[in-house]
């Protein structure tokens, strides 16, 4: 993974003290509400409900065992020790206090890690595919890329003050587990025909009140002009983007109200004035790369037998490696989850009790590193088979073993009226609900590939637009109602969910689930998943179920 050099520390060790500064001055009444708001934006710290909230970034999800204690060791000193982990691949503290945020990032920071631009109006977090570097499919690791985008991207002085925050994913297969369409620019690492590697270049997707889908605006870009390119299209939407009305700013509603069309011939005019100076060098590209190797695998793991013999021998194991882990490009080694979405819990919290013995467990058996998710899971990337029951037995003793992934319980949820201010209707009980009612995992494997996406507000944190059943709280008159969509996905094949019908008051939210999965059971065919019958048949029958008592 990236390592800091001496100017990456200079750099985040002086923005802490500047920080500090700014917090005792805000503290001692030298600045106002007004003045410290950017300020603490520009250092990933809101003000929610009970407290604030910090949230810090994991540029592509990818964490070092030592980070992991750290937060793990944050967490206890500094909140009520545990932290959420969200779809951007970030982690949140949820009840820090403000006079103690700069010694957690200075604390954070002595394991390279920090919290810049993680909120406010600018280029957010850059995020990835989970099994980046292990995927045999893939056509190259885009972990590289996104560091460079990260490094390009942090205290750019001309994106600092957007018309609104801008989001980027990098993605190196096919299969997209990054929702890459569903951010302002998605980057795709392709091959053009003469076998050359480059980007497909999408922009103009997002969530939110608006849903949409992002476009190609470049089919392929030469690996050289990925900054000046980005960096194109930024000056484009900063000009053009609405200032306004925020609910209008985002560069989805840039690129739908001038049309794509036009919004290419800017882009491209513009990349030809600047193209030339922000060319990538080769071997700017190779320092990059050369803290993404290849681990140096035992290239005899796949002989061992034990492996087969306890999954003949185990149920229980069994069934984990199936749910739970994934192929690998190396023989003898597996992709494993670490699930945090364990029966009775908050999806994405995670106890700093369990992150430590996840920092154990990584240096044991994988390499000394973790990857969070979109999915708000954890990922041990590197196991060897003959190591995975040993691991599979650790992790079912701390609760994070559930084997529910991309299952009816592997809910993506945010944190709703329990802990954020802009959030109209709860999200977290009604989650651990769901799961007490249809958590018998026979019935979820027979359900199979069920993804529920549950917001509680039309931020859309949890991306509900794009769930195959999505679900947003809203107010009415003070009440806490649900709109329910059918048939969304973030995956290579994109699409919004369509809306159900009217509002589901609080207290029907969990049969109203019972309701449409009993319909799917009903009319699928032999082997067709929840999504292919939605495709398929529409939402009437599906409405018809939920509504045929009104």
């Amino acid at each position: 993974m990236y390592q800091y050099d001496k100017y990456d520390q200079t750099m985040i060790d002086q923005r802490v003290a500047q920080f500090r500064d700014q917090t005792r001055r805000f503290l001692a009444g030298e600045l106002t509400e007004e003045q410290f708001r950017p300020l603490r934006l520009m250092n990933g710290l809101y003000i929610q409900i009970h407290a604030p909230m910090l949230r810090v970034a994991i540029p592509y999800g990818l964490m070092s065992s030592n980070q992991v204690r750290k937060i793990a060791d944050v967490s206890r000193r500094y909140d009520k020790g545990f932290v959420h982990f969200t779809t951007r691949q970030n982690f949140q503290l949820n009840w820090p206090k403000l006079e103690d945020v700069p010694d957690i990032l200075a604390d954070l920071a002595s394991v390279q890690m920090h919290a810049i631009q993680s909120s406010g109006n600018c280029i957010r977090n850059t995020t990835s595919d989970q099994f980046a570097g292990i995927n045999a499919n893939e056509i190259e690791d885009p972990r590289p890329w996104a560091e460079l985008i990260r490094q390009w991207s942090t205290f750019h002085p001309e994106f600092a003050y957007l018309p609104r925050k801008f989001k980027i994913a990098v993605i190196g297969t096919k299969e997209d587990r990054a929702a890459t369409q569903l951010h302002d620019i998605g980057l795709h690492l392709v091959k053009n025909h003469d076998g050359e590697i480059g980007f497909e270049v999408l922009v103009g997707g997002g969530l939110g009140r608006t849903p949409i889908v992002g476009q190609v605006i470049r089919p392929f870009l030469e690996k050289k002009d990925l900054l000046s390119y980005l960096e194109a299209i930024l000056r484009v939407y900063n000009r053009l983007g609405r200032r306004d009305n925020k609910y209008k700013a985002r560069i989805k509603i840039t690129v739908r109200e001038h049309g794509i069309n036009h919004i290419r011939e800017l882009v491209e005019a513009e990349w030809v004035q600047i193209r030339s100076q922000l060319e990538l060098a080769d071997g700017e590209i190779e320092r990059v790369k050369s803290h993404f190797t290849t681990p140096d695998y035992d290239k005899t793991a796949a002989e061992d037998e034990t492996f087969e013999a306890m999954l003949a021998e185990d149920a229980s194991f069994a069934r984990w490696v199936k749910q739970n882990t994934v192929e690998h490009k190396q023989a003898g080694y597996k992709g494993a989850y670490i699930s945090l979405k364990a029966h009775g819990e908050a999806p994405g919290d995670v106890s700093s009790e369990q992150l430590e013995v996840i920092a154990e467990l990584a240096d044991e058996f994988s390499l000394g590193e973790v990857r969070s998710t979109h999915n708000q899971n954890l990922v041990f990337a590197d196991v060897k088979q003959a190591d995975l029951y040993a691991l599979w037995l650790r992790l079912e003793a701390e609760k994070l073993a559930t084997p529910n992934m991309n299952t009816l319980t592997d809910i993506i949820c945010c944190p709703g009226l329990d802990y954020c201010g802009l959030a109209n209707a709860t999200s977290i009980p009604l989650s651990k609900q769901i799961t007490e009612r249809f958590g018998d995992l026979d019935y979820l494997f027979d359900l199979g590939d069920i993804k529920i996406k549950f917001s509680g507000c039309m931020n859309g944190c949890a991306h509900q637009s794009v769930g195959h059943i999505g679900i947003l709280g809203v107010d009415k008159k003070g009440e806490e109602w649900y709109q329910f969509t059918l048939g969304g996905s973030s995956d290579e094949n994109a699409t919004l969910g369509e809306r159900l019908g009217k509002a589901i008051p609080k207290e029907e939210v969990v049969d109203t689930v019972g309701h449409l999965l009993d319909t799917y059971v009903d009319l699928r065919h032999e082997d067709e998943s929840f999504l292919a019958t939605v495709r398929r048949l529409g939402i009437d029958p599906f409405k018809e179920r939920v509504y045929a008592d009104n």
